[in-house]
Formats: structure tokens, C-alpha cells, sequence
């Protein structure tokens, strides 16, 4: 199977179809969920499917290990690699690894200076320009002030790249907008154009779609995210 077929059959095309095409170049996505529920998985697999398309992607941690993404990574592309019965796998491998880059940072002494510096070294001196950035822990938008969103903002813009963010809903005591998103992240409305809440569903965690830009009629994505395997399947 081509790379083109593996791309053309992802169910991440059913989402981008709902949101007239993606996310897109120069804005900022958040994926919600409570803790353990998938949010590293899901991102992983919006990484996966860019790099199979040929595209660069950076992923940004102030959860994990180098060590322990690259193991999540290897793993996620094992199982997506086998639902596909792909093809050529090392080689699809080895390519993908090449398009990406993992950058970690100890969550007390992050940047948004110091993350501009790695980018402008990784654009230097690898000529390395991500069209698709994981910002997975970061912002952690229950302390994230306006000034950091708003750099954020600019570096999506300045990139022309489009940023996945993730955040947490908890089970009990959080307030929550009439969207059902948390307050704490509700108030960077004007910075985020899409959101998305990874619910669990008996067996399955359903992903629903809670922002769509100024859209008020939301689209039923019809996504639910596998917890064994973190592929994404039409439901």
C-alpha cells in the first residue's frame, strides 16, 4: 500500500472534512481529556499520519522522556503498520524518524525563549522547519498567563506551522463553560480554534468535537480512539 493509500485511509481525514479541512497552518488545537484517558496517544497519532504524508514534525514534552516518547512512537506506528498491513516498513520507518524531532524540556525551567532557540538551532543547523508541532504538557493553561498564549499564537504564525496542545479535565470541582470547556482554558478562546475532548465510552474513548472556530452547529466527528492499540477508528 502507498503512502498516499495510508494516508487517504486514515479516519483523520473524516475529522478534517468536519473542520473544513484541518486545523491548519498558524493556529493552535487542544486536546482535552482527564488524566490517562489518551492525550499523548491521540497527538502521537496526528504525528504519525503528518509524517506518513512527507511532512516534519516537532514534538514538545514536559511529561516525558526522549526515551519514553520514542517508545510510544514505535509502538503506535507498530500497530497502525499492522491495521494497514503496510508495506515497506522499516524504509517508512527510518523516513519518519528523519522528519522528526523530539525536544524535552524539564517542566520547572521551560521557555517559550528557550523553545524559540531550539527551533531557530533545529532551522540552522538541520534545516529543520516543522509544518506540525506536539506542545504535549505545555502550556499548562490552569497557570498559562495571556502573554504566553499569545507567544504561542505568534509562533504558530511565525513557523506557519499548526500546534497541538493538550489539557486536563477532571472528574470532580472543575468549572466548566456551557461548551463544556474549563474555565482555566476557556479563557484563551481567542487563540484556539479547535478543541476536542476525548471521552470514555464503555470500551472506547469517543472524540468529540467541542470548538470549531466560530462554528455554533459542531460537526459529530464519528472518531473513537482504541486504549489498547491508540488508533483512531470510524465508530
Amino acid at each position: 500500500m502507498t503512502g498516499k493509500d495510508l494516508c487517504e485511509r486514515s479516519p483523520l481525514r473524516v475529522f478534517e472534512r468536519a473542520v473544513g479541512g484541518g486545523l491548519g497552518k498558524g493556529h493552535i488545537g487542544v486536546v482535552l481529556s482527564r488524566p490517562g484517558v489518551g492525550k499523548t496517544g491521540f497527538l502521537t497519532g496526528l504525528a504519525l499520519d503528518a509524517l506518513l504524508q512527507g511532512r516534519k514534525v516537532l514534538h514538545i514534552s514536559t511529561k516525558e522522556s526522549v526515551e519514553r516518547l520514542r517508545g510510544f512512537y514505535d509502538q503506535v506506528f507498530r500497530n497502525l503498520a499492522q491495521d494497514l498491513d503496510m508495506d515497506h516498513r522499516s524504509e517508512r520507518h527510518l523516513e519518519m524518524e528523519r522528519n522528526r524531532h523530539i525536544l524535552v524540556y524539564n517542566r520547572k525551567f521551560f521557555s517559550v525563549e528557550k523553545l524559540e532557540q531550539s527551533v531557530a538551532f533545529l532551522r540552522e543547523s538541520a534545516d529543520f522547519s516543522p509544518s506540525l508541532v506536539i506542545m504535549d504538557g505545555t502550556p499548562r493553561y490552569e497557570k498559562t498567563e495571556d502573554w504566553e498564549m499569545e507567544v504561542v499564537a505568534r509562533l504558530a504564525q511565525a513557523w506557519e506551522a499548526e500546534i497541538w496542545t493538550s489539557s486536563h479535565i477532571h472528574r470532580e470541582g472543575q468549572e466548566i463553560n456551557t461548551e463544556g470547556i474549563p474555565l482555566e482554558g476557556a479563557r484563551f478562546n481567542k487563540w484556539l480554534d479547535i478543541i476536542l475532548y476525548l471521552e470514555p465510552m464503555g470500551q472506547n474513548i469517543r472524540v468529540r468535537l467541542l470548538r470549531d472556530r466560530d462554528q455554533t452547529d459542531l460537526a459529530d466527528l464519528h472518531l473513537e480512539l482504541d486504549p489498547k492499540t491508540m488508533l483512531l477508528r470510524w465508530r
